[in-house]
């Protein structure tokens, strides 16, 4: 493991969530009992007659410290128990946050057209504006779960400045590698579902979907895949020549590699038995030993797992390593 400034503890897993697919699953099979969900629904628009739902929670006492934008990953919403137990960490941690619905995603399908996408600029970039304006002068850091990091990491690099800090778990950085993973034979049963999820949201477009989107997802040939869902409807809709295409651009390692990188101070949280997302990426990242950038890799964890030994009831090893490092931002 690569220790930061100020060194975490050393991940120890929790009895029974032993092993990187316990780890994963943890939440589905035994989901934690949360509380009633009070966030605050704002429409953020984003360009057009499209909007994106935020729910907004305050910190569990006080007044902020700083604004936090929590990010979900594939086939997520504000909704998923991963998402909501992290930022419940992050309001007893003195910050507010802003759980935001991505395109097409949970309570807010009815607001926009689509789906979204590994890089999703357009859509990002206007509900970072809007949050830095409503933080009122305080900081303004971004959390994404999985795909959602990757994405918080691609508008800062497309927009420097943007956010006084960044925090990513579990995030898919070569796009191309993910898709080899999710597609070995010890993953056919995540990539079946997440594939349910993705071909369900879109399905449920109130604003319709073209006949042949409607026949590439419901046919003969429907998607088998993560990579021929992506062929088939996120790179067209993004305006991707193809899928190599959209994979090549929406992953950020190169750019993170490259010497002309300006990246705010940045959390990577990875685990090397994550089922789903190869830890090469963020390996190699820290060996480069880049300025501002944090690298916590531990050997067990799963996919955004880290369910560690002496976890709270709604908290767990990575939560907590999270709202850790945002306070030392500070």
């Amino acid at each position: 493991m690569k220790e930061s400034a100020s060194t975490p503890p050393v991940f120890k897993q929790r009895w029974p969530w032993i092993g990187p697919d316990l780890q994963t699953l943890r939440d589905t099979l035994r989901p934690p009992k949360l509380p009633l969900d009070l966030g605050e629904p704002i429409p953020i628009a984003v360009g057009g007659d499209a909007s994106l739902l935020a729910l907004v929670d305050p910190p569990v006492a006080g007044a902020p410290r700083a604004l936090v934008l929590l990010l979900h990953g594939l086939g997520g919403s504000s909704e998923r128990e991963g998402l909501r137990r992290m930022g419940l960490s992050l309001q007893a941690a003195g910050f507010a946050v802003w759980r935001l619905n991505l395109r097409g995603a949970g309570p807010g399908r009815p607001l926009a057209p689509g789906t979204y996408a590994a890089r999703c600029d357009r859509d990002l970039l206007p509900v970072l504006e809007l949050a830095q304006q409503r933080a009122g002068g305080l900081p303004l850091f971004g959390v994404g779960i999985s795909l959602g990091g990757t994405m918080l990491l691609n508008a800062c690099l497309a927009s420097p400045g943007v956010l006084s800090g960044v925090v990513c778990t579990s995030s898919p950085l070569d796009l191309p590698l993910c898709s080899q993973q999710i597609e070995l034979p010890r993953n056919r049963v995540y990539q079946r579902w997440l594939l349910r999820r993705l071909c369900a949201q879109t399905l449920a477009d109130p604003f319709g979907v073209s006949d042949a989107e409607s026949q590439a997802l419901q046919g003969p040939e429907r998607p088998r895949s993560i990579r021929s869902f992506d062929a088939a409807i996120t790179a067209p809709r993004w305006g991707y020549a193809s899928v190599d295409d959209y994979y090549r651009e929406a992953s950020p390692l190169p750019r993170l590699l490259s010497a002309s990188v300006d990246l705010p101070p940045s959390l990577l949280l990875h685990s090397l038995d994550d089922p789903w997302v190869p830890a090469s990426g963020a390996q190699l990242l820290a060996q480069q030993h880049l300025p501002g950038l944090d690298v916590v890799l531990t050997a067990h964890g799963g996919h955004n797992g880290f369910h560690g030994v002496g976890d709270e009831p709604l908290s767990c090893w990575g939560d907590q390593l999270v709202a850790s490092w945002l306070k030392r931002q500070l």
